[in-house]
């Protein structure tokens, strides 16, 4: 949903904040347009971040696409592009393809451009067919490929297309405002490869089907934007508490994904894959009040967060090894354990080495750490429980029933 106030399941549809004007018109040079057809984005260099290009989001494209099928159907004629304004207060100027111009209808198409911060929408067709209707006002649903809302938690009641509020009031807004008095018409967005492009998106397991969400509450995307993707996994644990749930299984990647399903069979959308967020995640879950979290990851990820690192991302240090010696020495592991621990280049390879002294205690120690951190950052907002695992998804250690 929107990557704000309403947060999204779409990595990289986030929001930026800024009064600049954008001008989204096709681009001459093949390097800066992503479409295949040329589309890119001409902006000043006072709203670049770092040389990256800004794009638009799903909810913009179908607030210009509903726009140019209303300037249609009134002008009966055909437009090739359409100016908006987004609800950050920033100008787009869109291209407007695959337009049809019927009696009573008009249909056209705006291509998504997600900047230099490309998702799995990047470059999906968004269309709006606008109809006349005879009742006064204007009503807003979705079709094929907009996903449709089945739990509670999200922005959009269970039911309803997946238009988030924002986009719905920047649609309705600009079509009402162009209609005469008294005109009433139908809206109606659909996204043909909509249904095939949310199995690579968060909405199956938020519980959206059958297509991708429409969102976005500024209209534009940030390149990079870390921020969308937090809260398109925090967006996961609302859908958890709306369905009562008070327990949060946190994995730190597929390892322990596949650990839930095999050994645990826990349903997927039960798992929340939270990547090397685990010090925002676990914030999270104190916040939205669950009681229970089980964090299960691989001994290369969450050995990080028995030191103290609470993201887990190479850029933000690497002692892994350093750690599993740290903890070996205690352990009173033998001196050339150690050295030959020192000399190892993954945590994965200390496995072996380990078991085979008869010093796996050195990964108990390390699951107990990470506990102990985990009740430090928290306190005693919910039980932790900690899952240590191989590559192979061999449980190594445990903390807690």
């Amino acid at each position: 949903m929107s990557s704000q106030s309403s947060p999204s399941p779409l990595v990289g549809e986030g929001g930026g904040e800024g009064r600049h004007d954008l001008n989204i018109r096709p681009h001459p040079s093949p390097s800066r347009g992503r479409l295949g057809r040329g589309w890119g984005i001409s902006q000043s260099s006072t709203i670049m971040s770092s040389n990256l290009r800004k794009g638009y989001t799903t909810g913009s494209c179908a607030q210009g696409a509903a726009k140019a099928a209303t300037l249609m159907l009134l002008g009966r004629r055909r437009v090739d592009e359409v100016e908006l304004e987004t609800p950050s207060g920033k100008k787009l100027l869109l291209p407007v393809v695959d337009t049809e111009l019927g009696d009573r209808y008009a249909r056209c198409g705006v291509v998504k451009d997600s900047g230099d911060d490309p998702d799995v929408t990047h470059g999906a067709r968004i269309y709006a067919t606008v109809k006349f209707s005879d009742t006064p006002g204007v009503t807003l649903r979705g079709g094929k490929g907009v996903g449709i809302v089945t739990r509670p938690g999200l922005a959009v009641p269970v039911g309803e297309h997946a238009i988030n509020p924002t986009p719905r009031e920047m649609i309705l807004r600009d079509v009402s405002s162009l209609l005469p008095d008294g005109q009433g018409a139908e809206v109606t967005i659909t996204v043909p490869e909509g249904e095939a492009l949310a199995e690579k998106t968060y909405n199956p397991r938020l519980g959206i089907k059958g297509g991708i969400s429409i969102i976005g509450t500024t209209g534009i995307v940030e390149p990079k934007s870390i921020n969308a993707y937090r809260t398109s996994l925090s967006l996961q644990l609302d859908v958890l508490r709306a369905q009562g749930m008070e327990k949060a299984t946190l994995v730190l990647g597929y390892v322990g994904e596949r650990f839930c399903k095999t050994a645990l069979h826990l349903p997927q959308d039960s798992i929340v894959k939270i990547g090397d967020h685990v010090g925002y995640m676990l914030d999270q879950c104190g916040e939205k009040g669950f009681k229970d979290v089980l964090l299960i990851g691989h001994i290369g990820k969450l050995v990080k967060v028995a030191g103290g690192q609470f993201n887990t991302h190479f850029r933000f240090g690497d002692r892994r090894i350093e750690i599993i010696v740290d903890h070996a020495r205690r352990c009173g592991v033998d001196q050339k354990i150690i050295e030959a621990i020192l000399h190892t280049t993954t945590a994965e390879a200390t496995i072996d080495l380990l078991r085979e002294h008869g010093m796996m205690k050195v990964f108990q120690a390390i699951v107990e750490e990470v506990a102990s951190k985990v009740k430090r950052r928290v306190g005693d907002k919910f039980r932790i429980r900690c899952i240590l695992l191989s590559l192979k998804g061999d449980v190594l250690a445990s903390h807690g029933e």
